[in-house]
């Protein structure tokens, strides 16, 4: 069951990171491109592997599948025995995860520029990442309270 649970708040913090991320792009073209990223990463390793990838449209429903579920398991990891750890874990869970989509897109050959361009979109793509984090610690924090 705590599996269960883990997964299930994972979950909800990798939905909150992709909503927050994709209605603000909707609204600011100044805004992070994490799709944009995560399309490079998925293009880039099918191709490594000599498989043709999507293209368009399928490629981003295939991107933000892959980042919802990746995502997911990650945040899945905030949950452990200590229960009142859970806002500091996920406050520094979602910390390293937007430190890691800004220092880790050059080593991995990628374009950085869609997540940090600026210093607008630098903060803003480590704070949708804290968010996650954060919303996660909060489901976790509601399904094993005590009733």
């Amino acid at each position: 069951m705590r599996t269960f649970k883990s997964l299930l708040a994972g979950l909800g913090g990798a939905l909150t990171l992709n909503f927050i991320h994709e209605t603000v792009r909707h609204f600011d073209p100044a805004a992070p491109r994490v799709d944009k990223l995560g399309e490079q990463a998925l293009s880039k390793s099918m191709v490594n592997i000599g498989i043709n990838p999507p293209e368009g449209n399928q490629l981003y429903q295939a991107t933000l599948a892959g980042d919802i579920l990746s995502n997911a398991l990650y945040y899945s990891l905030i949950d452990g025995k200590n229960k009142t750890r859970y806002w500091l874990k996920g406050g520094l869970f979602g910390l390293a995860a937007g430190i890691g989509a800004l220092s880790l897109p050059e080593p991995l050959g990628l374009d950085s520029e869609p997540v940090a361009g600026s210093t607008k979109r630098k903060n803003l793509t480590v704070l949708y990442y804290v968010a996650g984090g954060l919303a996660t610690a909060g489901i976790l924090h509601l399904l094993n309270k005590k009733r």
